[in-house]
């Protein structure tokens, strides 16, 4: 995987691959295919596949403090390597040569988790070193934004190692991945030359937490959350992650995401507050390690009904009902679409408004004619 103009992750082929490669490539891709949902769990249009929803906090001061939310994620990691359950996670943390980039690492301490805690709102690959990562045996957690997920899951069907080795993946909401360059128009913004970053946080710290520039005199420049990703990054989130039918981590044991408050005004509030966050635990695994966590005073945690979902997380309720109507114009403008069976993207559409989903039908046409995708 390599860095491409304006800043986003693709696939670069360095040399020969054998049909059977090609194969497993074509078949795991999450750009081409998403993984289906669990048929044996209860399920939402919006939300996936669930066994329990909950709302909570990591009781751990500093893994709330640090976390984008709750910092329920590294809390129930850090449970589970303590417990031996795991013996290590695989997830992206910052890049320390590139601070405002991410890298993928294996973290075998509590203090190693920690120090990846927190959204990373620019490219990932986290799966690039999956084979090297399986190779090492043993039991680890995985961490991934859904797509990465799904491709996992997807993988399991062609390669034994993953079910016998990962016996824990996790993910959480995703809004969408940003290129690089949403980054370098936060830090203009700032006034922080690029070259004198030191460190860069996207979010976490608090909730929701304000993106921060530490240049190398020490300096920090900060950004609330709803600059940073409401004026900047979300106008540089790239065009499949808005035909994605699977942004909340359903192909995971569990999902969490921002527990947001005020949604019964249309939108969340993001005043600053103690984190909390949405934990959607969608395997019988992912019930058994959440439940080990809070009984073992790691978690504190409060049962949730699926319909307050909506309220907390409205925008990705409109963006599951209109991947139809975008695909639709995939389809009239005779584009290709990825295979999203088993994700409920006809039973979300059944939502929208006719009006709202000709609008976006409408727009996606004209952005492909425009050759804006």
């Amino acid at each position: 995987m390599s860095m491409t103009p304006p800043g986003y992750s693709r696939p670069v082929q360095t040399a020969p691959i054998t049909e059977a490669a090609e194969a497993a490539i074509a078949q795991s891709c999450p750009g081409a295919v998403a993984a289906a949902w669990d048929r044996t769990a209860q399920l939402h249009p919006y939300w996936g596949p669930w066994r329990s929803i909950w709302t909570g906090f990591a009781t751990d001061e500093e893994v709330r403090f640090e976390g984008s939310s709750g910092g329920a994620l590294s809390a129930i990691l850090i449970h589970a390597l303590s417990t031996g359950f795991i013996d290590r996670v695989f997830h992206i943390k910052a890049d320390p040569d590139n601070p405002t980039a991410n890298i993928t690492v294996c973290s075998r301490t509590p203090a190693e988790i920690l120090a990846g805690a927190g959204s990373r709102y620019t490219a990932s690959s986290p799966l690039s070193q999956i084979d090297e990562a399986l190779a090492l045996g043993g039991r680890m957690a995985f961490v991934g934004k859904p797509c990465d997920v799904s491709a996992l899951r997807r993988l399991a069907l062609r390669d034994e190692r993953v079910d016998r080795h990962v016996p824990l993946m996790l993910s959480f909401f995703c809004g969408g991945m940003p290129s690089h360059d949403g980054v370098r128009r936060i830090l203009k913004a700032m006034d922080v030359p690029f070259e004198d970053v030191a460190a860069f946080r996207f979010r976490g710290q608090g909730w929701p937490g304000t993106a921060a520039a530490t240049t190398r005199d020490g300096a920090v420049a900060k950004m609330s959350y709803a600059e940073s990703w409401g004026g900047h990054l979300s106008k540089e989130v790239q065009f499949r992650c808005k035909i994605c039918s699977d942004a909340v981590g359903g192909a995971a044991d569990i999902a969490c995401a921002d527990a947001w408050y005020g949604g019964e005004s249309g939108y969340p509030s993001f005043d600053e507050q103690d984190g909390r966050s949405l934990i959607v635990a969608r395997s019988e695994a992912g019930v058994q390690i959440l439940e080990a966590a809070a009984a073992a005073g790691a978690l504190s945690i409060e049962p949730l009904d699926v319909g307050e979902i909506d309220l907390m997380q409205p925008s990705q309720a409109r963006r599951k009902r209109l991947v139809k109507a975008r695909l639709g114009a995939l389809t009239a403008t005779l584009q290709p679409k990825p295979d999203l069976r088993g994700t409920e993207v006809a039973s979300a559409a059944r939502r929208a408004a006719s009006a709202e989903a000709a609008r976006n039908l409408i727009g996606t046409i004209r952005r492909v004619l425009l050759g804006k995708r």
